[in-house]
């Protein structure tokens, strides 16, 4: 992205539409994830994602796997918008003749991860909150031996609630309880996930785009982008997955009757390591390289193709 000068409309509307595109094609995957990490020992419902995808499909439908998608859509806009913009604009004020070292780099990165979180936390809270409302669902009408020991007259009588709310419905009740606060809640444990991926990602970025230039100074051709933003999304993304898994438990408003509850990101990690071990730290991490490697490969090449600029150049320029 550094090898041209690129508007701000244009860098905002590139990332908007590459969020959408992205968002689009592999939510089912995310609702996936989200469901994986979010089951506890003793309390699973699906073995892997296929086996999650396929049981939403019976139970919720087609559209069941796009629960939290338009909440998603309507966000990711900006978030997006503000993580590609924003780590051009850092790379641009380090820069020192053009170029940059691997250490501001990663600075540049790391402020991109700080500013997003500012959508992406309400974002993620609603959007966990929508998927995982099927599992939750799905728990309740098929209970386990212990919640039938827990809620007999329930199961017996088949009476249990399973509508889901609305995004809407989620805001105003998490307002009207807990003000603003109610919609970052997790928002620790979102800057302890967003700001290494970025570390991570941006400057891995960069260096395999340059690897793939024509020339010293050409830019690199987009299927080199990517590429190079797939590896450098999944890569990422797994590096960073049991800091995902942590925020997503904690951004969880519901839960199994049996399952637990956490007060911190620390007591979290805490519980997981007590009651499911180490591996519960890379729940749902396949599943999270496999949206996160298109959804970025995606991004670079709608920012490298300059659909925006293509957009932008039907508009009426001004008099000089």
């Amino acid at each position: 992205m550094a090898d041209k000068q690129i508007s701000l409309p244009a860098k905002l509307i590139n990332g908007g539409i590459a969020g959408l595109i992205g968002v689009t094609c592999v939510f089912p995957i995310d609702l996936a994830k989200t469901r994986l990490q979010n089951q506890q020992n003793g309390c699973r419902l699906y073995t892997s994602m296929s086996d999650c995808l396929i049981k939403t499909i019976r139970s919720e439908g087609y559209f069941g796997m796009y629960r939290g998608a338009a909440v998603n859509l309507t966000l990711v806009t900006p978030e997006k918008a503000i993580k590609l913009a924003a780590n051009d604009f850092f790379r641009h004020h380090l820069s020192k003749d053009g170029k940059l070292t691997l250490l501001k780099e990663m600075l540049a990165g790391c402020g991109a991860g700080t500013c997003q979180v500012i959508v992406t936390t309400p974002m993620e809270m609603l959007k966990i909150q929508l998927q995982d409302a099927g599992r939750i669902g799905k728990r309740k009408l098929n209970p386990d031996a212990a919640q039938r020991k827990l809620m007999p007259e329930m199961v017996a009588a088949g009476t249990v609630e399973t509508k889901s709310p609305t995004a809407m419905q989620l805001t105003r009740e998490l307002f009207r309880e807990k003000g603003i606060a109610g919609l970052y809640k997790g928002l620790g444990a979102t800057l302890l996930r967003d700001v290494p991926f970025s570390i991570i990602y941006f400057p891995l970025f960069a260096n395999l785009n340059n690897l793939g230039k024509r020339g010293v100074d050409g830019p690199a051709p987009f299927y080199v982008s990517f590429i190079s933003g797939c590896l450098a999304g999944s890569t990422a993304a797994v590096a960073v997955n049991p800091v995902d898994v942590i925020k997503t438990r904690l951004q969880s408003l519901n839960r199994g009757s049996t399952e637990d509850t956490y007060s911190g990101v620390t007591d979290c990690i805490r519980k997981i390591l007590r009651n499911e071990g180490p591996s519960a730290f890379l729940k749902g991490a396949y599943c999270r390289a496999l949206v996160i490697a298109p959804l970025f490969g995606i991004a670079q090449v709608i920012y490298f193709l300059g659909v925006a600029e293509y957009l932008l150049s039907f508009l009426p320029k001004k008099d000089k």
